[in-house]
This record gives C-alpha cells, sequence and structure tokens, in this order.
C-alpha cells in the first residue's frame, strides 16, 4: 500500500508519528481542508505530469491552478496531467493521495511559489484519506524537490 511506503519512508526520518488518517477522505483539496479543519488554500496538492519522458510532480497551494503560459516557459512543453492510471503506476500513488515522499525513481517533484506564503502546509502521504502537516523547510527537505518553480494562478495575495 502507498501510504505504508510513505510511513516506510517518515520512520526512517522520525516523523511517522506525524501522519494523520482520517474515517472520511481526504482525496480532494475541499474533502482534505473538512477533515483537517484548515483553509483549503492551506492544503498542499501534488498534481502530476509527462513532460517529454520524465514524470513531473508540482506541489501547489490548495487554492493555486496551474497558469498555462508559465507552465510553458517553465518546462518548454504544454502541461499534460497523468491519467489516473498513470499517476498509480509511474508516480507510485493513485490519485487523491498523490504526494512527493516516496516515489518512483526519476520522478521529478517541484514545489510552487503558491505555498511560500504558509508557515505549514498539509500534504497527503500516499492514500486518500491521510496527510501531514509541515513547515515549508520541511517539506522542501522530505520531498528533495529539484527546486522551486512559480507555475501558477490564482491564488497570489490581492
Amino acid at each position: 500500500m502507498s501510504i505504508e511506503k510513505v510511513r516506510t519512508y517518515f520512520r526512517t526520518l522520525g516523523i511517522a508519528d506525524r501522519v494523520q488518517e482520517f474515517p472520511v477522505s481526504s482525496a480532494t483539496v475541499v474533502l482534505a481542508a473538512q477533515a483537517l479543519g484548515v483553509a483549503e488554500a492551506r492544503i498542499a496538492k501534488t498534481l502530476s505530469f509527462r513532460v517529454r519522458e520524465a514524470v513531473v510532480l508540482i506541489v501547489m497551494a490548495g487554492d493555486a491552478r496551474i497558469d498555462n503560459p508559465k507552465y510553458k516557459a517553465q518546462f518548454g512543453t504544454k502541461a499534460k496531467m497523468l491519467s489516473h492510471e498513470e499517476a498509480a503506476s509511474l508516480v507510485g500513488h493513485a490519485v487523491g493521495g498523490v504526494c512527493p515522499f516516496a516515489v518512483n525513481p526519476g520522478v521529478q517533484v517541484y514545489l510552487d511559489e503558491s505555498l511560500r506564503r504558509f508557515e505549514t502546509v498539509f500534504p497527503a502521504c500516499g492514500s486518500a484519506n491521510s496527510a501531514i502537516e509541515l513547515t515549508l523547510p520541511e517539506l522542501a527537505q522530505y520531498a528533495r524537490p529539484l527546486g522551486w518553480i512559480d507555475v501558477c494562478k490564482d491564488w497570489q495575495q490581492p
């Protein structure tokens, strides 16, 4: 099970006890925010894309959406999300539980600037009913991203 892969990874870091599992689904931003009792924007959703031959994960704020011109400027191609089947096999986590932890070898992870306005965020942990609260430095340490990027819209504060 995918959550067990994440727990095993977090066990090596000494933080497995921080994983939260819910009796309800947290598979969407809305459901995760309800399960946690936090604002939807603080859910760190992870979207999966194919960039030529690479599999790319982008972790972004729950209220952010991909900005196609920014995405194309960053990656040199149009945004093409993985199907549910592709995400499960290529990333190692099923849609609803996709996270940047304990992913398949070769998967590239990026963190989006939309997250930087929060002290802590809540990414999933490999299942459709789990999450962990992490500071941004912790997220960067545990997700091992290739870097921070700016490919989202609709999240900027007025």
